[in-house]
């Protein structure tokens, strides 16, 4: 799978889990920690660091302008907390659509400069 498919489907997961954290609190379910929640956070953080690895190896042959590791690094980090959150109706509205926003934008930016091949692209 290639480095813009996996950030295409990371892109997907910040969608699916507004969705999922919306249609919880709707809802009002309590997931199992075991059964659903850990087993999902648990394939999503190796999709995270396959992409981290080839994010990180990207960014040490193009040497991006405006991209750098420690995004992907806050990227991973952010996105391994929400969500595993995003199954809970108790987590914070403002505090989950704000995290899954941020990631959401560095993510886009960072498959802008794949799609464009450019190093210095920036609009």
């Amino acid at each position: 799978m290639t480095l813009i498919d996996q950030t295409k489907q990371l892109i997907e997961e910040c969608d699916a889990s507004v969705n999922r954290f919306f249609n919880m609190r709707e809802l009002d379910a309590a997931p199992l920690f075991f059964d659903e929640v850990k087993p999902y956070a648990d394939k999503i953080q190796t999709q995270l660091n396959d992409w981290q690895q080839s994010a990180k190896e990207w960014i040490r042959i193009n040497q991006p302008k405006y991209i750098h590791e420690v995004q992907i690094a806050n990227v991973v980090d952010a996105m391994n907390q929400f969500v595993v959150q995003s199954f809970y109706k108790e987590t914070s509205k403002k505090r989950i659509t704000q995290s899954i926003q941020s990631v959401h934008y560095t993510l886009s930016n960072f498959l802008r400069f794949l799609e464009e091949g450019e190093k210095d692209a920036i609009k």
